[in-house]
């Protein structure tokens, strides 16, 4: 069993951790027909968006996108990585110390890796 944790506590925290990386891999997949869109409507050639006083640019579509993309695939990382903590029954020790981490951290942040004084010490 992972650290400090009952059945019950582990069952809603692998809920949740599974929900999350579900909601992500969607949002990932709707980034990316998005992007594949901007992409189209960039090789077409007659999308002249760069002189639209009131929308967006291509450009600036594409960097958002892509940007979205990114946070979307680090936060699957850390979910994924949380998730291989619980099912290895470390979920809730500190990769580095090797310390419980404290349950309100969990609650505030599910895929936290570091207690709060390793994750202080990286940050310093």
């Amino acid at each position: 069993m992972n650290a400090g944790m009952s059945p019950l506590d582990q069952t809603r925290v692998e809920t949740l951790l599974r929900g999350e990386k579900a909601d992500l891999e969607r949002s990932i997949r709707g980034t990316r027909s998005e992007l594949e869109a901007v992409l189209e409507a960039r090789a077409d050639g007659s999308a002249d968006d760069e002189h639209d006083p009131e929308g967006s640019t291509l450009s600036s579509d594409w960097s958002r996108l892509q940007g979205l993309r990114s946070s979307f695939a680090a936060r699957l990382a850390e979910t994924e990585e949380a998730i291989a903590r619980l099912d290895a029954g470390t979920y809730g020790r500190c990769v580095s110390c090797g310390r419980e981490i404290a349950a309100a951290r969990l609650e505030a942040r599910p895929v936290a890796a570091l207690c709060i004084d390793c994750a202080r010490e990286l940050q310093g």
